[in-house]
């Protein structure tokens, strides 16, 4: 089964980084979310988020992020995505530009989608 790895730069306390790497999914998108809830308080202003070794993220994944984006927004604090692989930044570009939740009948007909998506960038047809 695809594990996520975490770490967690300690920083000053206004700008932490974490590193991901392995998958972002249904079955480990609570890693993530118990990483990040003390990050997400009134004094971290900048949370970049490194995805350099992540090689897939699905709908939950996105969920996670967004979550922390949103828990940022009230203090005024950003969520930077930083080196997202070629599938996984497809994936971003995909739901920035459309809304998933109106288009996809099921939870897994869109992680099927997303998959499908990620699978076509590491072949090089898209």
């Amino acid at each position: 089964m695809p594990r996520l790895t975490l770490r967690i730069d300690p920083g000053d306390s206004p700008y932490q980084r974490v590193f991901l790497s392995g998958w972002l999914d249904g079955s480990t998108h609570a890693e993530l979310d118990a990483a990040l809830a003390p990050l997400l308080h009134d004094g971290t202003h900048i949370l970049e988020l490194n995805l350099a070794g992540l090689e897939y993220i699905s709908s939950a994944g996105l969920r996670s992020i967004f979550r922390a984006r949103k828990a940022l927004h009230p203090h005024a604090g950003r969520l930077l995505v930083m080196q997202p692989r070629p599938g996984v930044r497809k994936v971003f570009e995909l739901v920035k530009a459309v809304p998933v939740e109106e288009v996809f009948a099921s939870q897994q007909e869109l992680d099927d989608y997303l998959s499908a998506i990620q699978q076509k960038v590491a072949s090089g047809e898209l």
